[in-house]
């Protein structure tokens, strides 16, 4: 067990030279290598530099990185102009496609009664761990799993084995794994790097997946007080340590409290990046913890045209939608469509107000019908656009015609909590 590269702060602002040197320096450390995969993020997290790095470890290798395997978990394949725009330079012909639902293979499961107890007695099942067959079968003397380690609403904190086990997962390890999240609870679980969702994923790696070389290489991401994204942080290693420290890095740049509950929030979704409420519903998780009660979200979205990245997944979100928990569990129990996609059931808990505060899409391509009909508020974009201009406000706290409200330019970068809601 090793870490190959540990450097970051908060103050750290690593340049794309610096990461081709630091990531380069790491992959001398393990030697020579014949057949090498990479297994970065899709488009919804282009920040994360995962794109650069991905064409840094093509550049290292050369013909002998075999192929890239973005690990996409239930979301849409990545278009050719999305793979063009977020690894430029990389020869499209490498890159393959994760089918969620029939590329995989099963290696053991996470007995029930683990479960059980990671959940405090509401669940009782058994965890499949699954991975793409390229990983497991492929014949690869190393795997790279690039990504961003940042406050996530499933497992705490993002990438590590999640990438591997979820991000080229199965229907039922993505399933199960989500709605133990959504019944253990969102709250207790974001930002935190230890949870149940992580120690089934953690118990999963030790017994599953020692035998395959897997190098996990992390980012953390943050803002410039003057505006921009800077690289806080690199870590490489193939072990938890790697992924610890960038955690303990990632709370420290990504996690904001505020000191008063929020009454309005604005938050605008990159048409570039957020294309369904699926992922766009980070705006809703992400802000959850500022929000007061009876306080008000709008979401600006120019780019979604869907709810779900997955044709079924989108068909049960409109018809059940976003009615909040007790509902969803009900309607989990008495509709088994439902039931077999418990990754879905979990979405419509997590992207619930809870009736505690107002929600309003804003969406580019779906109608006042399609929003009101899952459940949300609906606002005409072209009006909040004027009213709330992205290209005017600041990150934080602005003045809009007298009114007070809160700005987020993207949700995937942060999270967002007051004190009141840390101490419950």
């Amino acid at each position: 067990m090793s870490l190959y590269c540990a450097i970051g702060s908060p103050e750290t602002d690593l340049k794309p030279e610096e990461l081709k040197d630091l990531l380069s320096g790491s992959l001398a450390k393990l030697g020579p290598r014949s057949s090498v995969l990479a297994v970065p993020p899709d488009q919804s997290r282009q920040h994360s530099q995962a794109g650069l790095l991905t064409r840094f470890a093509w550049e290292h290798y050369g013909d002998k990185l075999k192929a890239v395997l973005p690990a996409i978990g239930t979301h849409t394949p990545m278009r050719s102009e999305q793979l063009t725009h977020m690894f430029a330079g990389v020869p499209l012909g490498l890159f393959k496609v994760h089918n969620w639902r029939t590329d995989v293979e099963t290696l053991g499961e996470v007995p029930a009664a683990f479960i059980r107890e990671q959940s405090e007695g509401k669940l009782d099942y058994a965890w499949p761990a699954q991975v793409n067959r390229l990983i497991s079968q492929g014949g690869f003397d190393l795997i790279l799993s690039i990504g961003q380690v940042v406050p996530h609403e499933v497992i705490g904190m993002a990438s590590y084995t999640k990438n591997i086990l979820i991000g080229t997962g199965g229907r039922e390890g993505i399933n199960r794994s989500h709605y133990l999240g959504a019944v253990y609870g969102m709250e207790r679980i974001m930002g935190r790097a230890e949870n149940p969702v992580r120690a089934v994923l953690t118990c999963a790696s030790d017994r599953f997946l020692r035998r395959i070389p897997i190098v996990y290489v992390h980012t953390v991401v943050g803002r410039r007080a003057g505006g921009g994204l800077a690289v806080r942080g690199l870590y490489i290693g193939d072990d938890k340590e790697c992924f610890l420290q960038a955690a303990a890095l990632s709370l420290k740049v990504n996690f904001e409290i505020v000191e008063e509950p929020l009454q309005k929030a604005v938050v605008y979704l990159d048409p570039d990046e957020f294309h369904s409420t699926w992922i766009g519903n980070k705006a809703v998780y992400r802000t959850r913890m500022a929000l007061a009660d009876g306080a008000d979200l709008i979401i600006l979205a120019p780019g979604v045209r869907e709810f779900g990245e997955d044709k079924g997944i989108d068909a049960l979100i409109r018809k059940y939608g976003y009615h909040g928990t007790p509902y969803t569990l009900k309607a989990v129990a008495e509709n088994p469509e439902l039931a077999r996609d418990l990754s879905a059931a979990a979405h419509l808990i997590h992207a619930s107000s809870e009736g505690r505060f107002k929600i309003t899409w804003c969406p580019g391509h779906l109608t006042e019908e399609e929003i009101t009909g899952v459940g949300y508020a609906y606002g005409d974009l072209k009006a909040m656009l004027e009213r709330y201009d992205p290209r005017k406000l600041r990150h934080g706290a602005n003045r809009v015609d007298g009114e007070e409200i809160f700005f987020i330019a993207n949700p995937g970068l942060g999270l967002w909590a007051h004190r009141s809601r840390l101490s419950q």
